[in-house]
């Protein structure tokens, strides 16, 4: 059984556009001794895959309506395209990498809201083979595609799926996305946050849309394990290494 600690690390999609900073990620997971299951989003490559399917997309308070006819183009960008992508990416950096859906993961989805359509939340199960995957040195590569218990398949917000996986494994946390960090009025950069100010921030409008999905995950998964669970930038690896390396970078959200 392994001894090293476990990290639980959300790449936004907008990443994928950037092979640079994609490569110099998974240089920087590399180089560390310490194990990483990596959960991905990819909503830019879902809104062009269904715009050129012809598709119009709508968001919800940050979450993608997800009708039914439009989820087998979200799956194959989310599953297939983006999951794919990045496994490529780690095997060129001599990673192990294994792609997975949430499933396999250790959680099933159920529908959050019916007028949301094919969008789901997790709910955890008793049956995951991440810590098999960990223990035998692999690298875990988890798309935010879901299913329920009768096979139907759910486009799960990235952010939650991460959270509920850290959850699960008793995991450190990052979201890795394409800001520095959450920002104030200002735009200046906000390094802790806890639940007071995030409510205010939230009622101010300072906080909106995608990034409030993401505060609010952050902060339900800083209760549910117990510690903070820091926002910080993939447009500069070395933020992830300073992070792992106990440093504080970004923004920490906290109970």
């Amino acid at each position: 059984m392994t001894t090293k600690k476990t990290w639980v690390i959300k790449l936004g999609g907008a990443v994928l556009n950037n092979p640079a900073a994609l490569d110099a990620l998974f240089v920087a997971l590399g180089s560390q001794q310490a194990n990483f299951v990596v959960v991905h989003g990819g909503g830019a490559l879902v809104d062009r895959w269904l715009h050129d399917a012809g598709f119009a997309t709508a968001k919800h308070q940050g979450l993608r309506i997800s009708p039914a006819e439009q989820m087998p183009y979200i799956v194959g960008a989310l599953a297939g395209c983006a999951n794919k992508q990045l496994l490529g990416v780690a095997l060129k950096n001599k990673l192990q990498p294994v792609g997975l859906s949430l499933f396999e993961a250790g959680i099933n989805a159920e529908q959050k809201l019916k007028a949301l359509g094919q969008v789901g939340e997790c709910v955890p199960s008793a049956d995951s083979i991440l810590p098999m995957l960990i223990d035998a040195g692999r690298l875990a590569l988890v798309s935010s595609i879901g299913f329920d218990e009768q096979g139907k398949w759910y486009n799960v917000n990235a952010d939650e799926a991460a959270a509920a996986i850290a959850k699960l494994l008793g995991a450190e946390l990052i979201f890795m996305t394409d800001v520095e960090a959450v920002l104030d009025q200002q735009g200046c950069a906000l390094h802790q946050l806890n639940k007071a100010q995030i409510d205010d921030l939230i009622a101010q409008g300072v906080i909106s849309g995608g990034m409030e999905v993401k505060v609010k995950t952050s902060l339900l998964a800083a209760q549910h394990l117990r510690r903070g669970v820091y926002i910080s930038s993939w447009q500069k690896p070395e933020n992830l290494i300073a992070l792992l390396q106990g440093e504080h970078v970004g923004t920490q959200i906290t109970m």
